[in-house]
């Protein structure tokens, strides 16, 4: 897939489909017709944008947390934690992304995690951790 509806467009930047059609007139963004006469996004034209925002982006600005050197790092809120005797289940939406840790409980108790809170997750292999912005590692 090289072009893309506004909607997908929008949903691959993260902003709403009426941002992407601001920015394609106020020429921020190329907008080309299909086949069929719809307007589409060039992929390109999407790395482009992407790349306009080396520090991370309105995220980053937002909520410094999600500047940190990571890789594999989704900023978001958390949206259910599950507890038991041992063990914790935290789900974090983080734009489309749905991303869910096992951790201790004892852990996601002293992170104090409750839904709505600001939290970062990190993955690496197949271990997803939980911090806040205090840099607390779950």
């Amino acid at each position: 897939m090289r072009s893309f509806r506004i909607s997908e467009a929008a949903a691959l930047l993260g902003v709403s489909d009426d941002t992407v059609r601001r920015w394609a007139d106020a020429g921020r963004l190329e907008l080309e017709r299909g086949a069929n006469g719809i307007r589409m996004v060039a992929g390109s034209e999407l790395v482009r944008l992407l790349g306009d925002e080396p520090d991370g982006g309105a995220l980053a600005r937002a909520f410094p947390l999600a500047r940190a050197s990571t890789r594999n790092r989704f900023v978001g809120l958390v949206t259910a934690v599950e507890r038991d005797g041992v063990m914790a289940q935290v789900e974090l939406r983080a734009g489309p992304f749905r991303i869910v840790s096992l951790m201790s409980r004892e852990a996601a108790d002293e992170l104090g995690l409750e839904p709505g809170m600001l939290a970062a997750a990190s993955a690496k292999a197949t271990v997803v951790s939980i911090e806040l912005p205090g840099g607390v590692d779950a």
